[in-house]
């Protein structure tokens, strides 16, 4: 099925041509459609599929096809839960509509950057908002953008801003709306949270699922190395400069763990950068800018930062410390093995996080293959985990003498020694 027959306009095709696309994903070929005649939306789609655009392009022919009022008031607001995917969604929607005319205005809003220069930005118009949260609320605060006349609302990875605590400010930004709209949610997972969220939210969504639950895609190769832990940083730099890659984006657990893994590299002429929360916005552009590039060789990032980091070809993820969370790892080894090509994903598992290894494998439903690099063999070795035998059926409780005599302590209980008169 081609561009050509999911009803998108010419200069759309036009920009999709132009990026080098010629066959929609599974969620395009299903969200466009739908986006197209005014549907509510509910999406599970994993990173990596194709969603931003399978919202972008029918959310841009929708906006084409009616005439611009004076003022340009926001008509479609996009939330995402970071800094990185807000820049990410803001380049698709302009990629997307390079050749319409007139052209859209689009405009990006996120905190960790100088506010006053968002606000004049937001002064003549808008049709195209995409926001952080915390940001967007502060705008609104400052009376900088009105949502009054919104016709659609996108919520990006809805499921990682509820795990960064942003349900209340969704709230309230959704308070700031028309109740007659349309609604878009996307999702990697359907928690209980995310089913309370959309409650009330979407009206007969149509619902698309385009891959199992926490699963990982047939493109992506797993393997477990198991270490020491104090032999990681060596073990990883042997892996980079052994197998020659090039490009390699490596999860730790905590920013100052990124920090310290970054120097190390560095000192051993891996050149890296660190993406986390507490690098300013400069900081996090310019290492993201490098690491497309191939000026930065491995990319160093908190789960948070990375969340919006889209590289089509990236070849190699590893996970230098497992994540607190299983469905986490999910989304981590999805940055790689994308729109069809291979990929290779890599945990240095040290034996006190085994545990954590066996509850992904559970989630996944499959073992992950585990092997060991000579040289650095791990002092304890452990195995797959085993299948989980089947539960033998309930015996039914019975209140059974046991059988014993009744002890002093019994008798005791059951006829307490009278207290003595006062």
């Amino acid at each position: 099925m081609p561009f050509s027959s999911l009803g998108l306009s010419d200069p759309l095709l036009r920009a999709i041509a132009d990026a080098g696309y010629s066959t929609p994903s599974p969620i395009q070929q299903q969200a466009i459609p739908a986006v197209l005649q005014g549907h509510d939306l509910l999406a599970a789609a994993q990173t990596g599929t194709g969603k931003t655009a399978g919202f972008t392009l029918p959310l841009l022919h929708r906006l084409s096809q009616h005439s611009f009022s004076h003022n340009r008031p926001v008509r479609v607001l996009i939330l995402t839960p970071t800094r990185e995917l807000a820049a990410q969604v803001g380049e698709s929607v302009n990629k997307y509509g390079a050749h319409l005319i007139p052209r859209l205005k689009t405009e990006v809003v996120f905190g960790g950057v100088k506010i006053n220069p968002q606000m004049q930005r937001l002064r003549g118009g808008v049709d195209v908002l995409v926001a952080t949260p915390g940001r967007l609320l502060d705008l609104i605060s400052q009376n900088a953008v009105k949502l009054d006349k919104v016709e659609t609302l996108v919520l990006d990875e809805a499921d990682r801003m509820l795990d960064m605590g942003f349900i209340r400010d969704i709230r309230k930004i959704i308070a700031q709306l028309p109740k007659k709209r349309q609604n878009l949610l996307f999702s990697a997972t359907f928690s209980e949270d995310i089913r309370k969220l959309t409650t009330g939210l979407l009206v007969n969504p149509v619902k698309i699922e385009v891959a199992p639950r926490n699963t990982a895609a047939e493109t992506v190769e797993q393997i477990a190395y198991l270490c020491n832990k104090a032999n990681k940083t060596e073990l990883l730099a042997h892996l980079i400069k052994s197998g020659d890659w090039q490009q390699v984006l490596v999860f730790t657990s905590t920013k100052h763990g990124a920090n310290r893994l970054t120097e190390k590299l560095n000192k051993v002429d891996i050149k890296a950068a660190a993406i986390h929360g507490n690098k300013s916005q400069g900081a996090r552009t310019s290492a993201l800018a490098g690491f497309k590039a191939g000026e930065i060789r491995a990319l160093v990032a908190t789960d948070v930062a990375a969340r919006g980091i889209d590289i089509a070809l990236l070849p190699h993820v590893v996970n230098f410390e497992l994540p607190r969370s299983p469905a986490d790892y999910v989304h981590r080894i999805g940055r790689t093995g994308r729109a069809g090509e291979q990929g290779q994903a890599v945990s240095l598992v040290s034996h006190d996080e085994v545990g954590d290894l066996r509850q992904v494998e559970k989630l996944m439903g499959s073992a992950i293959k585990r092997d060991q690099v000579a040289g650095f063999e791990a002092a304890l070795v452990a195995p797959p985990m085993p299948p989980e035998p089947p539960r033998p059926p309930r015996q039914p409780r019975h209140n059974k003498p046991t059988g014993k005599p009744a002890t002093a302590t019994t008798h005791a209980r059951r006829n307490p020694r009278p207290k003595p008169a006062a």
